[in-house]
């Protein structure tokens, strides 16, 4: 008999929009959780539908990547009858999830002191950027500004360039990530002890948390990391990048035989006796003089020979696009590709969940029309008639 998805029974009530927070249900709604999407009809819906969108309407890829496998109501949770329904589906719910600023979720009743009224057992997480207290609590944020905010930035580039975000939106994501682990512990212990609790989590806290060893280091002994030429490591010398006669090579020499590996594959043995470059310590002392010596010889060869040559004894990787990245071998062995079929958008193809769970293969839904779910769920879960659902829809509520 099939296994159940590992969050059967878990059902979320997401007030969400953009990036960090659907991010979070989707990793959810993956893992088996009913994930229900509450949009504002008056805006139409998360502001995601109409990011870089290929179609007229209220939808597009970018929409779709961040909210496979959710259902969506419609509820405009300003109106003054929008409890009527909000409610009765937290009653039969696990979970209200939002990504609003800070100060709203007090504001618009979506916190613990608010829902436990409802029911005991809700569990209420926000995702906010500067968390729901202090004095960023009402200001907006993105993962551009936290990258500034938390250091991210002044680690990141050429020493003689100008400080650097990510490539990714790598706030959003670990914040998301951290969300959802957040939710469904709260929501294990509800179960246990039928009560609940507010979880925080704020993009500021995840991109400050995520400075870890650097962070260590600076607050224990004051340690104050500068950019390091060729995307290198701070201690771990050579570790970065090294040009090749057709792009690029990283090589990470973590434990000294690697390093003597990498001297011996690239034809310069000597270099591991070199006194100046016989330790980490030497090597970190002297990462100046040594990496023209290693760059000088990988010029000599592509990036497609060195990896052969390599592979098993020094641990590396080729400098890959995107599109380069998408066709890689590993790719296709680990199933990574999710299709799945768009009325508008036709086959939509997208890269999958990175959690793989022994006795269940996951079936993908795409991510759900605004609203498309309103009427299903409140006939079937809060048993409206359809006479009432229309006199809602009509007076605004939904």
């Amino acid at each position: 008999m099939k296994s159940p998805p590992p969050l059967q029974g878990i059902r979320i009530l997401a007030v969400e929009q953009f990036g960090a927070g659907p991010w979070s249900s989707m990793l959810l709604a993956d893992l088996g959780a009913e994930v229900i999407k509450v949009e504002n009809p008056l805006s139409r819906g998360d502001i995601g539908r109409h990011v870089a969108s290929e179609i007229e309407g209220d939808d597009s890829v970018y929409f779709q990547s961040f909210n496979r496998n959710k259902k969506s109501i419609t509820l405009n949770l300003n109106h003054p009858e929008a409890s009527t329904v909000l409610h009765p589906l937290v009653c039969r719910s696990d979970c209200v999830f939002n990504n609003l600023r800070g100060d709203l979720p007090a504001r618009m009743g979506l916190d613990y002191p608010s829902l436990a009224p409802v029911k005991r057992s809700i569990v209420c997480a926000s995702l906010s950027a500067f968390g729901r207290s202090g004095a960023r609590a009402a200001d907006p944020g993105y993962d551009y500004l936290m990258q500034g905010y938390a250091g991210w930035m002044s680690l990141t580039g050429d020493p003689q360039g100008p400080p650097q975000k990510a490539g990714l939106s790598l706030v959003d994501l670990g914040a998301g990530a951290l969300a959802a682990l957040g939710l469904v512990s709260a929501v294990m212990r509800a179960r246990s002890t039928g009560v609940g609790c507010d979880v925080d989590v704020s993009l500021f806290d995840t991109a400050l948390s995520q400075l870890g060893y650097v962070g260590a280091w600076h607050l224990t002994n004051g340690f104050q990391p500068r950019r390091t030429p060729d995307s290198s490591h701070p201690t771990q010398v050579p570790s970065q990048l090294l040009p090749t006669r057709d792009g690029w090579l990283v090589v990470m020499c973590a434990k000294e035989k690697f390093y003597r590996n990498l001297v011996r594959i690239l034809g310069a043995p000597e270099l591991a006796e070199d006194p100046r470059f016989d330790s980490f310590a030497q090597r970190l002392k002297h990462r100046e003089e040594l990496a023209p010596l290693l760059k000088e010889r990988t010029r000599t060869r592509t990036t497609a020979e060195w990896l052969r040559l390599l592979k098993g004894q020094v641990p590396c990787a080729p400098v890959n696009s995107v599109e380069e990245a998408l066709q890689d071998p590993q790719v296709r062995e680990g199933c990574m590709i999710v299709e799945t079929d768009h009325p508008e958008l036709g086959v939509v193809r997208q890269v999958a969940g990175s959690i793989k769970v022994s006795d269940h293969a996951p079936v993908h839904r795409r991510g759900p029309g605004l609203g498309e779910h309103t009427d299903q769920i409140l006939e079937d879960y809060l048993e409206m008639t359809p006479a009432r659902i229309r006199r809602l829809r009509d007076n605004g509520v939904i």
